[in-house]
């Protein structure tokens, strides 16, 4: 039984899934899920959860993602990256780095976006690329984002580079298109790597191969970070024994000096990780949401 994060940079070419099911089967441990997908052709940071660490996925898919990429003017693609069909094109040998600045510029803050055709939301249960690649036209509703920076970093007509911090849920692809609109000209996403998801940096990141070669070793384990990674934007309380007893049983009880509504991470004495609680305004109690079957380690 494993519990744990890793951090994994995945290569272009493959699936998000297709590197969860490499860690399953390389780790021996049924439950790996990954927190936030990356494109087939897209590469960089993808954290895996293993064990009870994936009760913990939510914390990393909702936190902030950080992403390169690079964009090509002149032509859209009907998946809005490389891969797809081009459906328009367009003269963008006039455009200056000045319009591309200011074109960039109003992508900045919170904004609504259409996802792209070609995505894995479901419509009506079904995959929206699959609908697509069946000739079933299914329009996106747009939603809101969060572009929380967003820097033109290159111009070198027709490719343009950007670093983009965003919010869950935001797609490279679809900025990349919209800022082909945007100048009148038409792009398409041409290479995107994520820089950073949450707590895990691309510097820090660790290559397939040589996982590969870790697990061949053996001492792969010292890979994996602690679960508290996920979460240790949240606070703590530390409970006694009788406190920790209940806790692991699933049971609320009253407790006093910790803010109402918020999360907490409750950890015992020897600083194991027990669970994460709430305050019950109804009840007046402190219940826990996640409890912990096994005891993990501090941060």
């Amino acid at each position: 039984m494993i519990d744990g994060l890793l951090n994994i940079n995945k290569p272009p070419g493959i699936t998000s899934f297709q590197v969860v099911a490499l860690v399953r089967r390389l780790s021996g441990e049924r439950r790996v899920g990954h927190a936030g997908t990356l494109d087939p052709d897209a590469s960089g940071v993808l954290p895996l959860a293993l064990g009870q660490g994936t009760r913990v996925i939510a914390f990393l898919t909702e936190a902030h993602k950080t992403y390169w990429a690079q964009v090509e003017l002149g032509s859209a693609t009907d998946t809005y990256d490389a891969s797809g069909r081009v459906i328009s094109s367009g003269d963008a040998s006039a455009i200056t780095q000045q319009q591309v600045a200011e074109a960039v510029a109003l992508f900045r803050g919170p904004i609504s976006q259409t996802p792209p055709p070609y995505s894995a939301l479901k419509h009506r249960g079904q995959p929206l690329y699959r609908l697509a690649r069946a000739g079933v036209e299914v329009r996106p509703k747009p939603r809101q984002v969060h572009i929380f920076r967003l820097d033109l970093t290159a111009y070198h007509h027709p490719l343009l580079t950007i670093e983009v911090e965003c919010s869950k849920g935001t797609y490279i692809r679809s900025l990349a298109h919209d800022l082909g609109e945007r100048l009148g000209c038409g792009a398409h996403l041409k290479k995107l790597v994520r820089l950073q998801s949450g707590p895990f940096h691309i510097d820090d990141a660790v290559a397939l191969a040589s996982l590969e070669e870790y697990f061949a070793r053996g001492d792969w384990l010292h890979l994996l970070h602690p679960i508290d990674v996920a979460v240790a934007h949240l606070p703590t309380v530390t409970v006694n024994e009788e406190k920790e007893r209940e806790l692991r049983n699933g049971r609320p009880w009253p407790l006093e000096g910790l803010e109402e509504g918020r999360l907490y991470r409750a950890y015992s004495k020897g600083g194991q990780l027990i669970a994460l609680i709430r305050f019950n305004t109804a009840k007046r109690q402190w219940q826990p949401e996640k409890v912990f079957s096994r005891c993990l380690g501090p941060l």
